[in-house]
This record gives structure tokens, sequence and C-alpha cells, in this order.
């Protein structure tokens, strides 16, 4: 099976090129990605803690879920699949905002990354898929402020 190609883009978002994604990460190119948050009627937010697999940041806490869009594919659509193929559901989204942010972690990869953020709502409890995440949780925002300040190793670094 071959890597995935990550969209490579410059700081204002402009398609530059693409890349195998451990060598991107390796490399610590900026590249195109995506957020999910999902808040329920409750306001609370759906996160979801990685499975122990992952190749880097395993079993931290992060937004309902994170990926990257394959080439071709516009951030929305990416979401959306995503959302699907990591937490099982289906839920209208928006884009919010984008940021841009470089992680350098112990096992020597960087993830550099343009963020594109989208949110939804939904009282849905998500179908893990146990090869992206081994565990979820909808939590108060006063109660993950909190968790957040006192343990924030806990948390992946783009969801910090």
């Amino acid at each position: 099976m071959t890597e995935p190609l990550l969209i490579l883009v410059d700081k204002d978002d402009q398609e530059i090129g693409q890349m195998n994604k451990l060598e991107a990460h390796e490399k610590g190119v900026l590249h195109r990605a995506i957020s999910v948050l999902i808040f329920n009627s409750k306001g609370e937010w759906l996160l979801q803690k990685r499975a122990s697999s992952k190749y880097h940041s395993p079993s931290l806490w992060s937004n309902t879920c994170c990926s990257h869009p394959i080439p071709g594919e516009i951030s929305l659509k990416a979401a959306k699949r995503r959302l699907w193929e990591e937490m099982g559901m289906i839920v209208d989204i928006n884009f919010i905002f984008d940021f841009t942010y470089r992680a350098d972690f112990s096992n020597g990869l960087i993830e550099h990354e343009l963020d594109h953020v989208f949110v939804g709502t939904s009282d849905e409890l998500p179908i893990l898929n146990r090869e992206e995440a081994e565990d979820f949780e909808y939590v108060d925002q006063n109660l993950l402020l909190k968790r957040l300040e006192e343990n924030p190793s806990d948390y992946t670094e783009w969801f910090k």
C-alpha cells in the first residue's frame, strides 16, 4: 500500500505541490489539513482519543476528527469523509476559520499544517473506527479547559 499524498501549500493556502505523508512529516513541510469539532445540543465538545497505533500523538485526546484532504479534494469534502471514516458520523458541518501551526515531536516527526476547521452539532454517539480512535467523550467546556490546564500532555498539539 502506498503512503497517501498530502497537499503542500504556501502561507496563503495556495497549492504548491504534493508529497508523501510520512516524508512531509519528517521534513516539516507546510501542508493542508482539516479538523472537525462536533458539539452536542448541550454545547459539550465531542472528543476522540486517538488510537494507540497512530505513528504520532497516539492515545492522546483531540478534536472530533482530523486529517488531510487528498489531492483534488476540497477541504469540506475531506472533513465529511474523515468524520465518517473515523467516527461513523454524518453531520452537517461548516467552515469557521483556518490557522497554521508547527509542532516538533519526540519521535523526530514535525507537524506543520495550515488547518481548516469545521464545526457541527449532533447528539449522536459515534461508531469508532478502532484504527483511528480508541475512545470518545462529550465534555463540558469548563471541565475541558480545566483538564487542558492540569494535563496538557494528554492532548494533541493541534487541539491545544
